[in-house]
């Protein structure tokens, strides 16, 4: 937990976290007005189903993105102060401060995924959404969000702490929100090989057509458990091989 500590007092000049806020600004607010515009058009489509299913859409662009800035951010300050020597001079393994930017991240992606959860809720109540909040689905949409982030935030540490340039850490965050954005047209076979797919994949509302009309339907729990256990595995392999790679690399 110290490295943490010190990993979030690196942050404190960084200005991460009004970059976070002014992104999920951007996201939320489109969101919101993707959503309105779908109940005025049609009032019946009033729900927190619609409106799970749009910030999950929305989550496939811009999670992406926003989880590539972070760790970098958060990597690139090893590689420009260049002080890797002093921290093993310090007896600092390297994979303990692997470990410690990867809890960082999670950390700092997972408070925007609340954000985005409490952000929901607001504007259920304002519109008047006649249903209560939907406490149980709001907790599903949040783990299938931080189980996806941590299987994003594996891949792209390993991306930033491997090489000094970030270009290509942020480059393959913009591939991976072209692709989250993209996902549900491919087939469904290729889906899954992107994990980046999963920001809709695993959200506990998808939308199905029927009659040239838009029907949002509740996924039921135990079919996406499985899904998330194997993603879960998969972000702990490439978390594990990006540890050990980043700790062979010499200094």
């Amino acid at each position: 937990m110290g490295l943490v500590g010190l990993e979030l007092y690196k942050l404190r000049r960084k200005r991460l976290f009004l970059m976070v806020i002014l992104f999920l600004a951007v996201e939320i607010g489109w969101a919101f007005s993707a959503t309105s515009i779908s109940i005025s058009r049609n009032p019946g489509s009033a729900g927190w189903e619609a409106l799970i299913a749009m910030m999950s859409s929305m989550n496939g662009l811009f999670l992406p993105i926003l989880t590539a800035v972070c760790v970098s951010r958060i990597c690139d300050m090893e590689h420009k102060g260049n002080t890797w020597k002093l921290l093993l001079t310090l007896s600092v393994r390297r994979g303990a401060l692997y470990a410690a930017k990867y809890v960082t991240a999670t950390l700092v992606v997972s408070l925007a995924c609340l954000i985005q959860a409490v952000a929901i809720a607001g504007f259920g109540f304002m519109k008047g959404f006649e249903q209560p909040v939907p406490v149980l689905l709001l907790l599903r949409f949040l783990l299938g969000l931080v189980i996806t982030n941590m299987g994003v935030i594996a891949l792209q540490q390993w991306a930033s702490m491997a090489a000094k340039n970030q270009a290509f850490a942020l480059a393959l965050g913009m591939v991976g929100g072209f692709i989250g954005v993209a996902a549900d047209l491919f087939p469904q076979g290729i889906r899954r090989i992107f994990i980046w797919s999963y920001y809709t994949g695993l959200s506990p509302v998808t939308q199905s057509y029927a009659s040239a009309h838009i029907q949002f339907v509740v996924r039921d729990m135990g079919s996406l458990l499985p899904v998330m256990v194997a993603l879960t595995a998969v972000g702990m392999v490439v978390y594990l091989a990006g540890s050990v790679y980043v700790s062979r690399q010499e200094t």
